[in-house]
């Protein structure tokens, strides 16, 4: 459902990603691991277009584009990518003038431009799917770091996208908001969700991702599922990285 193909993304002569190659089966769900500034949300931006790859090719479903130094892609052919994946930032990026309610519907009425009792309706069920009903009509503010995650889950998956990106959703939260964040995302899995999510949550990577992907220095180290590579990584550059998770979750 998801493929890349040979995608580099350099700034200037600082190469962050380097020839990624990777196929993702609609419904799996895949977590990014690595050393920090390894590429791993660089990889998801690529996916989305929030960052342009210099080389290589991007499939989602039907849609392919196509990337060469020099070429500038058409807004038509962003949007056919962008409309099929919802993205989960690290630190929420609420509209904070925005209730949790009209922060999901937004969105759908600014940009599809549906009816806004359509996108009430639809933005009242998501927030009921991630627990967050009873705050409707809170200000972001008042929230905790956990619940403005939940609903920017909630405006993510709105406009019904293939595949759902999530960069770093735990780690601006504590353990037990963490946790809030981690059973939403357990669910979306249970119930099929296409997941790709760049994290340094041993917990959430081991609990809900099928397939684990290492990135460092911009290449993929190691793939694998998720119990094995956790288990017994066959490169040692990955059984440093896992110990140091490890060792930070036994701390904290």
């Amino acid at each position: 459902m998801i493929e890349l193909s040979g995608i580099t993304k350099a700034f200037g002569t600082n190469t962050v990603l380097s020839d990624i190659s990777l196929k993702l089966q609609e419904g799996s769900v895949t977590a990014l691991i690595g050393p920090s500034g390894g590429g791993k949300s660089t990889l998801l931006r690529c996916i989305n277009l929030l960052e342009m790859p210099s080389s290589g090719t991007l499939k989602i479903g039907e849609a392919q584009v196509t990337f060469s130094e020099g070429r500038r892609l058409t807004r038509p052919q962003i949007q056919l990518i962008r409309q099929q994946t919802g993205m989960v930032f690290q630190n929420f990026q609420l509209f904070p003038h925005r209730t949790a309610l009209e922060n999901v519907m937004e969105g759908l009425v600014t940009v599809l431009n549906w009816p806004a009792e359509k996108a009430r309706s639809r933005a009242m069920a998501l927030l009921e799917k991630v627990g967050m009903a009873h705050k409707a009509d809170a200000w972001p503010a008042t929230l905790s770091g956990g619940q403005q995650q939940r609903i920017a889950i909630a405006r993510a998956l709105a406009p019904s996208p293939r595949v759902l990106l999530c960069d770093e959703p735990t780690s601006a939260l504590d353990p037990e908001l963490a946790a809030e964040v981690v059973d939403v995302l357990a669910q979306l899995a249970r119930e099929g969700t296409t997941m790709v999510m760049a994290t340094h949550d041993l917990r959430l990577a081991s609990q809900i991702a099928e397939t684990v992907i290492v990135l460092d220095g911009g290449q993929v180290v190691e793939t694998g599922p998720a119990r094995a590579l956790f288990d017994a990584p066959t490169q040692e550059r990955t059984a440093r990285f896992i110990a140091t998770l490890k060792s930070a979750g036994t701390a904290g």
